[in-house]
């Protein structure tokens, strides 16, 4: 493989795919200030070097609600990752199922649930949002569990759509008609590897779970009018007693950055919470996912199964983030670069990667368990 690193893969991911969706995957709101913060604070996180601490038996496993991992590591929910790769998702399940980790299904997701569990054995979880129209939730979440999705991400940091300038420029939002149309498809013809893997092999190209409630051949300009209509500006955290009620299982609520939001998570019943900006996609100005996980760790982290994501990029911002505070991370755009550069071969490679470099860091800081780092672990917090 001859990509190295997650930075060597957005590289290939960014001269493989068109440009609308590079963007799209690369890209934050506004001025991407909350995107930059998320790389930058966790780089400065400092660790602390031990040495003479017998570290030749590393075990880097934990369990995630109820579910064995190998690592503290799961592929977090990216939308239209489908298109990355020819019937992405499942490419980047696969992955994961082999690497012996979680796999969360995006709603917003090429693939749908069905056909998701006729790919893979191992059980996966499923990413919803708050949608206005109640009964859709409801049939998803009633497929979820009856097509066995062990847990529930329920994201809540998008009450409405922040623009993305990079969107706009590549011609992917912000206008109807055919010119954009025309836009993208010249993107597409300047990639031909992916225009012909993906664009034409890959279909169908429309949102697998969410295709029911969209209008026949509906194109990119209907899938985001659809969903800008129906994100849900009403919702409050008494609104997320129909989510506890409905589903049964593991509930993890996912864009959490602040303290008094988490107290509330702890008292809605939920048993997982993911410190998150939305990648830098949403509140551009948010602080880091860096700097918001420790105070949320000291307040609830006993009380529930803290997962965090936003700006890893390697094993070694994985032991960074595990010190802050955080049980477990979920990976985002780093499968999704190694999924539109290579595929499930790309995937499976990055978190051979993770794993590694995960290895070597914890053995330098001197723990060979993952419940042993801890702040102690940390040189300037």
């Amino acid at each position: 493989m001859r990509a190295a690193t997650a930075l060597d893969y957005r590289e290939l991911a960014r001269r493989r795919l068109p440009r609308f969706l590079f963007d799209y995957l690369d890209g934050g709101s506004y001025g991407e200030t909350t995107l930059r913060r998320n790389l930058q604070d966790l780089e400065q996180v400092t660790l602390r070097q031990r040495v003479l601490r017998d570290v030749s038996n590393i075990d880097l496993s934990v369990e995630l609600f109820g579910q064995k991992s190998a690592m503290p590591v799961g592929l977090g929910p990216v939308g239209f990752s489908g298109i990355c790769a020819r019937r992405g998702e499942v490419q980047a399940a696969r992955a994961a199922e082999a690497a012996g980790v979680p796999f969360c299904l995006s709603t917003m997701s090429v693939c749908s649930l069905d056909e998701m569990s006729a790919a893979v054995a191992r059980p996966i979880w499923f990413q919803l949002y708050m949608m206005r129209d109640r009964a859709i939730m409801r049939d998803l979440m009633a497929k979820a569990r009856d097509l066995g999705c062990t847990a529930l991400v329920f994201t809540v940091d998008a009450p409405v759509g922040a623009v993305r300038y990079r969107d706009i420029r590549a011609g992917l939002i912000g206008s109807t008609g055919w010119r954009p149309t025309i836009k993208r498809v010249w993107q597409a013809m300047q990639h031909p590897s992916w225009a012909w893997d993906v664009g034409v092999s890959g279909r169908p190209h429309g949102l697998g779970n969410i295709a029911p409630a969209l209008p026949d051949k509906a194109g990119l300009d209907d899938i985001f009018a659809w969903i800008g209509a129906n994100l849900e500006p009403g919702v409050s955290w008494k609104d997320l007693d129909i989510i506890r009620s409905e589903w049964k299982g593991p509930l993890i609520i996912k864009g959490v950055l602040e303290v008094e939001d988490a107290r509330e998570a702890v008292k809605i019943g939920a048993d997982g919470l993911v410190v998150s900006n939305h990648g830098g996609r949403q509140l551009d100005g948010a602080p880091s996912t860096t700097l918001a996980l420790p105070p949320i760790a000291d307040a609830v982290g006993d009380d529930l199964t803290l997962l965090v994501d936003g700006g890893v990029r390697s094993g070694l911002d994985v032991v960074r983030m595990i010190a802050l505070g955080a049980k477990g991370v979920l990976l985002g755009r780093a499968w999704a670069y190694a999924l539109a550069a290579a595929g499930e071969q790309g995937v499976a490679h990055m978190l051979k990667l993770m794993e590694a470099e995960m290895r070597v860091a914890m053995a330098l800081v001197g723990v060979n368990r993952v419940a042993a780092i801890d702040r102690q672990t940390l040189a300037n917090w």
